[in-house]
């Protein structure tokens, strides 16, 4: 979302104290629903407080008041899921932000990643939630400055990820202005940047060491065997529990030296089971060296040896028969060849199956997927695993198999003979949920245990008593500097949205003012006398001859009536002619001369024309009347 990402340590949203409307709730996980169906977007695990605020302020912007009219709009207009996540997903980030924790990450941690490495070893880095990609580049320079620029472009893999496409778009252009490059150290700006036009591109020897996609922290895997994991800012959206989920895969993730980066805003002070703080003022973290007790080892799984192909005689030999594991084979045309005996015990594949279609056995419909795993074996020609497919055999009974299905050969222009074999893991299943309870049993009997050990430790209970609700107080405290954070950046955005809106207003004004002044140099250099008016005769320009003719001042004439005007002008004359004109009946070829008395009270002559003012459209908008003063014994037509 933004710089980066954490998980359950925080504590959970702080809700009003006013009970919310059961009918708004439902059709907000309604559409939060519909936005992890439709695009793959799940906000689910993100807290309740923000999302609801970050999609109740886009539905202001569209003047939709509910969610399920907002869902109505989604479903309609595939353009709003654009401004939705990019109002939801708040790319705030920069160069070397916090700069004291990136000036202890260069001096202290990096040092401390590199000295145990071999020479020549990789290193990799991952930045979890890397919006437009200033920290990506920012943890390529720092690397870059600690090994020297030949040997980083061969050990240094840096991943960037996350969830907003635009703004991964955006980060692999890896183009940035001066203004986002100020917080870089001197000399690292040429050093790392090479000038296109008016703006910086991160140097591209160097670009192909950073990797971007797309990651869900919360839904995808992460990446594994990290020395460094960046995740800042981004767990302070996220509620406890997805918190939780997020930290124990970035502890997966991480080598057994690996440090964790956060936030300002994010402490860990809850998961101490899974990393150790480094520098918790900076928020620094190592991984904690243990195994999640929840986890469990697999046992390898022995692999039969694919047969090689054979006639149909030779399918019917003893030690297929008598094989402990259940086996079926079928031919090219995918008609069963042969069952041994156990798959006629196990599985109820008698010797009235022979010669019938596999597909059409009971067997393919009561294990699920065995049909379509036997397809893509046919269709690829490829061994494949089925484990723990589970087979009702009866009401009361079902078994559970690792199934085998092996391509035996056959033409390249025929299908393969498939072999299948059933290996009973029925005890094996058994067996864990019995090793499973008994884990419970000794989980209870050490819980009675401590619970001994505590009522014998009262002094102990109750400096634990007072150091738990410290640790209370502590999350409160740190769950509202989260929301003043997600606050600050929220405004931040606002803001930048804002000036962007500004220098627009400021340019657009700009080119009025520059027009308004053209026009009137233009009406008051001629020697003319100029009235505008619109279709409802409202003057909307006076020229200065025609304050010169009339003695009437622009300020006093513009916006007036035409014929409310107190000038020796006869209107009764004129009218008829912008009339005329305004209705589009064309305009007089010969001006129309009138007397008329100036503003001295002396009788003039005037030519008047009258021309239309098109619109857009070629329609008159309004009309232009030229007043002419005539020498006297001028003539003119009438």
């Amino acid at each position: 979302m933004t710089d980066d990402d954490s998980e359950e340590e925080f504590a959970p949203d702080t809700e009003p104290d006013t009970e919310p409307d059961p009918g708004a709730e439902a059709e907000f996980e309604a559409l939060l629903a519909f936005l992890k169906e439709s695009r793959g977007f799940d906000f689910t695990g993100y807290k309740r407080s923000s999302i609801r605020r970050r999609v109740g302020r886009r539905m202001q912007q569209v003047d939709v008041s509910t969610f399920a009219e907002y869902l109505d709009l989604l479903q309609v207009d595939t353009e709003e899921f654009t401004q939705l996540f990019n109002t939801v997903l708040i790319n705030v980030t920069g160069f070397l932000r916090d700069p004291e924790a990136w000036e202890e990450l260069a001096g202290q941690i990096v040092p401390q990643i590199l000295a145990p490495k071999p020479r020549g070893e990789s290193v990799r880095v991952w930045s979890a939630g890397c919006a437009s990609g200033e920290e990506a580049y920012g943890l390529a320079m720092v690397f870059a400055e600690a090994l020297g620029i030949e040997e980083f472009r061969a050990r240094v893999k840096v991943y960037a990820t996350d969830v907003d496409e635009d703004a991964l778009a955006a980060a692999r252009q890896a183009t940035y202005g001066e203004k986002e490059l100020q917080a870089l150290p001197p000399g690292w700006r040429e050093r790392y940047f090479e000038r296109t036009g008016s703006r910086w591109t991160f140097r591209s020897d160097l670009r192909r060491c950073v990797i971007f996609g797309r990651n869900d922290l919360v839904q995808d895997a992460p990446i594994g065997r990290l020395d460094l994991l960046v995740c800042r800012n981004t767990l302070m959206y996220l509620n406890a529990e997805t918190q939780s989920r997020v930290l124990r895969r970035f502890h997966f993730a991480l080598n057994t030296a690996g440090v964790l980066f956060l936030g300002k805003a994010e402490m860990l002070l809850s998961h101490g089971r899974l990393f150790l703080p480094v520098d918790l003022k900076r928020r620094f973290f190592r991984k904690a060296d243990q195994v999640d007790p929840s986890g469990r080892g697999v046992g390898a799984v022995g692999r039969l040896q694919t047969p090689t192909p054979r006639a149909e005689s030779q399918l019917d030999d003893e030690a297929l028969l008598f094989s402990p594991l259940a086996t079926v084979v079928v031919t090219a045309d995918e008609v069963v060849a042969t069952a041994n005996r156990r798959a006629e015990a196990q599985l109820g594949v008698t010797s009235r199956e022979i010669g019938r279609r596999f597909t059409e056995l009971e067997l393919c419909h009561r294990i699920a997927g065995l049909r379509s795993s036997y397809e893509d074996v046919r269709r690829n020609r490829t061994a494949l695993w089925q484990h723990e497919a589970e087979f009702a055999r009866s009401s009361t009974e079902t078994l559970f198999f690792d199934i085998q299905v092996v391509p035996l050969g056959g033409q390249p222009d025929a299908g393969p003979a498939i072999a299948l074999f059933f290996t009973d893991v029925t005890r094996y299943r058994r067996m864990t949920g019995e090793l499973q309870a008994a884990h419970r049993q000794v989980e209870t009997a050490y819980e009675e245990l401590q619970s001994t050990v505590e009522e014998l430790e009262t002094t102990n209970e109750e400096l634990q008593s007072t150091v738990e609700e410290l640790e209370t107080t502590n999350e409160e405290l740190q769950s509202t500097v989260e929301e003043l954070e997600t606050t600050n950046e929220e405004l931040q955005s606002t803001n930048d949205e804002l000036q962007s809106m500004n220098d627009e207003m400021r340019d657009r004004t700009s080119q009025l003012d520059r027009a308004n002044d053209f026009l009137e140099s233009v009406l008051g250099s001629l020697r003319t006398a100029v009235v505008v008016v619109d279709n409802e005769l409202i003057v909307q320009a006076w020229n200065g001859r025609a304050d010169d003719l009339w003695g009437l001042r622009s300020d006093e004439a513009v916006g007036q009536h035409l014929l409310n005007l107190d000038i020796g002008l006869a209107t009764d004359r004129v009218r008829p002619l912008v009339r005329d004109v305004l209705h589009g009946d064309g305009q007089r070829d010969d001006p129309l001369r009138v007397e008329a008395i100036n503003r001295r009270g002396r009788t003039v002559q005037l030519a008047i024309a009258v021309s239309p003012l098109l619109g857009r459209q070629g329609r008159p908008d309004g009309a232009i009347i030229l007043m002419d003063q005539l020498d006297p014994g001028t003539t003119h037509g009438t």
